[in-house]
Parts: C-alpha cells; structure tokens; sequence
C-alpha cells in the first residue's frame, strides 16, 4: 500500500539557499540571518535585497537599489483602469491578482525570463504593489488616490499612499517590522504554488498571480484577516471565555493559532507582539492588547497551540488604520519579495512538478454499446481486460 502524505506534509521536494527555520533555536533564517535580527536592524529593502542577492547590500548597493525601486511606484494608467473595473464589492486580493496580471501583460519583458531581466520583473512588483493596495483601500472608501513620493522608504511610502499624510516614525518601524517578518517562509503553499507555475516555463508574472490566489485562503494568508473578525466577535477581554467555550464546542478553527513548521511557538511572534505593544501604546488603545492576551492565555492554556505571525499582525494592521480586508494584500506586499526569489531560484536548476497520486476511483469500465474500431491500439485487449 502506498503511503499518502496529506498535503505533502513531511516532503522534502528540493533544496532552498532562500531561507529555513532552524530546529536548535526555533528561528527563521534569511539566508542564515535570524529574521528577528534583521527586523531589529535592517530597512525592508535591504531584505528584499538580500533574499534576491544572497548578501546585505552595502550602503551604495541600497541606495542604488532604492532608486530603481523609487522609478517604479507611480501606478500604470491600465493598471488604474483595470482595478475600476473590479467591483468593489469583490475582495482586495481579486484587485491585487488582477493589477498583478495587468502589470505583466503591460511589461514587454515579461516573457524574458534571463536572471537580470526577472530580477527587474521582482523590482517592479515590489515597487508597485503599495500604489495598487493603497489605491484600492481608498477607492473603497471614496477618497481620491494619493501619488506616490520617491523621498521616503518603501514603508513611510505605502503608509503615505494609503493615508494621505506622513506615518509618525513609530509606525512606520512597525508597519516595517511587519514586512519582514512576512517576506519569506520557505515553501508554504503559496510559493510553492509559484515554484510549480515556474518549473512549467511559465512567466514570472503568472507565477505571481498563482500565489496571490493561493495566499488568498484562509488557511493561509488570509488568516490575518480572519483574526480581525474573531476579535470583533468577541469585542472585549470579558468576553473571551464564553466565546472560547462556543467556539470549541462547535469544533470552529480558532484562526491566528498552530502551525504546521513550529512546534514550540511561531519565533516571528515576539518580535511582531513587540511591534503591537508599541503601537498600543501609541494610539492609547490597551483594551486591543487585553483581548489579545486573554485569548491567547486561554488558548494555549486549554489546548497548548500557541499563536503563529496572523494573531499579532491582524491588530497591528488595524491600529495602523488599514481596512480588514486590505490585511492580506499586505501580506503579498511583503511575500512578493520571497516568492520571486523562489521563482529564480527555481528557474535556475529547474525540473518539472509533476506528483504521482494514488488512484482510488472504480475500476476500468467501458460505455454501454461502444464498440472499438478495429485498428484501435487503446482497445483493451482480452488479456488485459482479464487482468
């Protein structure tokens, strides 16, 4: 009998330079380096930079770096057109997907798929993913779109667009931190899904497209999202408990718990929690941290799985003033860096994704009154119809 692993838990299907977590000290590395360190330390775009070249980049090969990233955010006129199309009663990331397609389709090189011309693709997403989310956040609420500024960093920039006005610095280390620490995590399931669509020869930009639809989920990227309603639900600390109880007795996912990588706890939390403290404090807002760690007390006390990145994010989002449906378009704001670094990666020692399955359907059998021709090679002969 053929051992079946469910959603290829437990396959090791290649090799990965881009990032791992370490089982000795529970920590996520990019490229060797702890993601806490470099939260702690490093701009967005160093690690964007360092996941696509291997290195942090010296301050020259930043600044050089930045101002590639800094030519690219103004937001194409198709790309506008096509996210007014999208009503706006679809979710975000139907507009991120579609943006994501339209800016390959306007990109002439989109099927070059050489290392320099795919790392200009990857600079490009990345510089215009902040233009489309903010752009799509503000359409929704009827405000007129903010342009983007080439003076400020890629966070300060996307809280800009988004807001219309300068983020205090606070907020901007926050909403920094948050990109980080979503940039990378091995293959999940939305970059694995972009390594698939890769090892096809497809275009980069598809391969995109793929994992956006694959990170939309809520049992993915669309968690952070899901942990913004469960605290609306509950509304307050008080409530946690009777929620809990409804909640485990209707056997209901608690969302922003688990993990399928980390046994001991998600090491990206503490720093993230760190970030949401801060940003608690800012906005004088401690009844979101008492509902935060009630549950999370409650949680792990009743069934020992502790929180993963969605549980501190999806508040951090909010106090930030972002709306509930715009949490995971951030993610892919973030993740666009990893899961071109994979598609490169892929491409340069590339072998077709092609699993086998395990059949388990009826046996062969034929259409009442078919008659094979005679020269048919696919008929099934008598003694293997016998078999």
């Amino acid at each position: 009998m053929t051992e079946i692993k469910k959603g290829l838990a437990g396959v090791v299907v290649d090799y990965t330079a881009i990032s791992k977590v370490n089982p000795d000290t529970n920590s996520l590395l990019y490229r060797g380096y702890p993601v806490q360190e470099l939260a702690a330390t490093q701009p967005f775009e160093a690690v964007a930079y360092l996941l696509w070249h291997g290195e942090l980049p010296t301050a020259s090969q930043l600044a050089e770096f930045r101002l590639e990233e800094r030519r690219h955010r103004t937001l194409l006129p198709a790309v506008r057109t096509a996210i007014d199309l999208v009503p706006r009663t679809a979710h975000p990331m139907d507009v991120v997907r579609t943006a994501v397609s339209v800016i390959g389709a306007s990109d002439p090189a989109a099927d070059d798929s050489s290392p320099d011309a795919e790392l200009a693709s990857s600079i490009r997403l990345l510089a215009a993913l902040p233009a489309v989310i903010a752009y799509d956040q503000r359409r929704r609420r009827g405000e007129d779109p903010i342009e983007a500024r080439d003076d400020l960093d890629y966070a300060a920039n996307f809280l800009w667009m988004t807001f219309g006005e300068e983020a205090e610095p606070l907020v901007v280390d926050a909403f920094t931190v948050s990109l980080i620490l979503y940039a990378e995590h091995s293959f999940n399931a939305s970059t694995f899904t972009a390594r698939v669509i890769t090892s096809t020869l497809s275009d980069l930009y598809s391969a995109v497209v793929g994992a956006v639809g694959a990170l939309k989920g809520a049992l993915h990227g669309g968690a952070n999202e899901a942990v913004m309603h469960v605290f609306e639900e509950i509304g307050d600390s008080s409530n946690v408990v009777p929620w809990l109880d409804e909640a485990l007795s209707s056997k209901r996912k608690v969302m922003g718990f688990g993990h399928r990588v980390y046994k001991h706890g998600d090491s990206r939390v503490p720093t993230m929690r760190n970030a949401l403290v801060a940003l608690v404090a800012h906005y004088d807002r401690p009844d979101v941290l008492d509902l935060y760690d009630a549950l999370e007390t409650e949680f792990v006390a009743r069934k020992g799985i502790y929180p993963n990145l969605d549980y501190p994010s999806g508040p951090a989002y909010h106090l930030m003033g972002f709306d509930t449906a715009t949490f995971t378009p951030l993610f892919v704001a973030a993740r666009v860096t990893g899961w071109t670094a994979h598609i490169r990666e892929q491409r340069a020692a590339n072998a077709l994704i092609r699993p086998l399955s395990e059949y388990n359907g009826p046996d062969e059998r034929h259409v009442e009154g078919y008659e094979a021709p005679a020269d048919d090679d696919t008929a099934a002969r008598p003694e293997e119809a016998a078999g």
